[in-house]
């Protein structure tokens, strides 16, 4: 039997991702070596606390932008819907086995949609507390106060896009056949029809159910 592909993202929106996931681990990483002294032994990752200090918000400041012209090529799809109610109302059932009661979805389920938007929120407040008590270069601009609580909801913000991202790697490999979209940027039409029915209709112009 021939396998049928449906292309899910060109190369570029792959290069681009793998991009942002390489300079996440980088900068979650080193943001990580100053997160708590028992995670320093981190900065040896790039040549030693001074230059992991350096490195850091350059990292983050790649991984931001890196991450925007991903945002706007794919946000439109990541719109919650009423549909996606439905489907978040009966995903307990999902993750116990039942699939039964869930309703068709389109190129993203509400899942994949909470976890983007929540890279996007944590990211511009990483990207926007970050300059704060960005040493030497802006630190001087603000009051003591307001960079207190800057650190404070920049490792907020780490933590929320740190469990997002395991989240996202869990999915991807708990549902079979998802990391082929990321690595060869197709999928089988059978895993299309199976886990994203609309978008397998809208890519196959078949209208039937």
């Amino acid at each position: 039997m021939t396998i049928r592909y449906l292309r899910r993202y060109p190369d570029s929106t792959r290069l681009n991702h793998w991009f942002v996931a390489m300079m996440f681990v980088a900068a979650a990483l080193s943001g990580l070596a100053f997160f708590h002294p028992s995670l320093f032994f981190l900065s040896g990752l790039f040549g030693g606390g001074p230059w992991t200090r350096v490195l850091h918000p350059f990292m983050g400041v790649a991984m931001v932008l890196g991450f925007a012209f991903l945002f706007f090529t794919v946000w439109r799809d990541n719109v919650l819907n009423r549909v996606d109610g439905e489907w978040m109302k009966n995903a307990p059932s999902m993750l116990k086995g039942d699939k039964s009661k869930m309703p068709p979805v389109g190129k993203y389920n509400a899942g994949q949609k909470l976890v983007f938007w929540a890279f996007g929120v944590s990211l511009v407040l990483l990207f926007l507390t970050g300059f704060i008590f960005w040493s030497p270069w802006f630190v001087g601009f603000f009051p003591i106060t307001l960079r207190r609580i800057a650190v404070l909801v920049h490792a907020f913000s780490a933590i929320v896009l740190i469990l997002s991202v395991i989240t996202h790697i869990y999915a991807a490999i708990w549902v079979k056949g998802t990391m082929r979209a990321m690595t060869r940027g197709t999928v089988t039409e059978a895993w299309a029809k199976l886990n994203h029915p609309l978008w397998h209709r809208e890519m196959t112009g078949n209208d039937k159910p």
